[in-house]
């Protein structure tokens, strides 16, 4: 188990309190964790339920793996949890159009800083039926390769037997057990030094989905039968962005990446 002796100290308090908890209301299987690489990455899961990132923040610390997460801004404006997402030291992801730039370029500065950003590709909890990955924005892949990091994969599941998908009753026993499966870094070379147009990069966001969908499938024991859902097809979610000075008012807004939330 990690010292955690790095983790910022709301970070450390939010640990002490619940990690005896989940540690009594879950099993755990958390497999390849020493595929983790050193230095800075982009942790790249899918997305169950409002209480997987606790999950996974779970097996990070425990990894010694400091939990941060593209967090949507709306977030960061609740009374309490705002102040814990800020002392914990997220990156707020404001979901407009100069926001989402902004946002991503933090991303990819706090990863080539040697810090590791976990983003949900698919940018929200999955709509689909049977709860496989959706197509994905392109987020993760764009901060991967504008830094020059690894990817990470990761499958989890479970998550959903504890608080189902947009529900609010949390079910905590009986125990769930949480899978945790980490991949291998996706190969990303051939998109390398190449400009990230949003072909290159949805292909890249299509290649990575596609490993998370076959690693989700090992878990599972079966693979979706059915197409995959278009996270596009979603109505566009709130921002509390506004734009500032440097914001050049007067212009169009650039065309910039889709944009992240979790």
């Amino acid at each position: 188990m990690a010292r955690r002796t790095n983790l910022p100290r709301t970070t450390r308090r939010v640990v002490r309190i619940l990690r005896p908890i989940l540690m009594l209301v879950t099993r755990r299987d958390w497999q390849g964790a020493e595929k983790l690489p050193s230095g800075g990455y982009v942790l790249a899961p899918n997305h169950l339920s409002h209480v997987d990132p606790i999950l996974l923040a779970h097996f990070m610390v425990d990894h010694d793996v400091t939990p941060r997460y593209l967090a949507k801004d709306t977030l960061f404006d609740v009374r309490l949890i705002g102040a814990i997402v800020r002392g914990a030291e997220q990156i707020p992801v404001h979901r407009s159009t100069a926001g989402a730039a902004e946002s991503l370029r933090t991303a990819v500065e706090a990863v080539q800083a040697g810090q590791v950003v976990t983003i949900y590709p698919e940018g929200t909890i999955t709509r689909d039926p049977d709860l496989w990955p959706m197509s994905s924005r392109t987020g993760a892949v764009r901060v991967a390769l504008a830094s020059g990091k690894p990817l990470v994969p990761v499958a989890q599941w479970g998550a959903q037997n504890m608080l189902w998908p947009y529900s609010k009753r949390l079910r905590l026993l009986p125990r769930t057990t949480v899978h945790v499966h980490v991949g291998d870094p996706i190969d990303l070379s051939d998109f390398a030094g190449r400009e990230l147009t949003e072909d290159l990069l949805h292909q890249a966001t299509d290649r990575l989905v596609d490993t998370l969908t076959t690693m989700l499938g090992e878990i599972q024991g079966e693979l979706p039968s059915g197409p995959r859902f278009d996270v596009r097809s979603l109505e566009r979610p709130r921002s509390s962005y506004t734009e500032t000075p440097t914001d050049h008012p007067g212009e169009s807004a650039p065309r910039t990446p889709e944009t992240e939330e979790h």
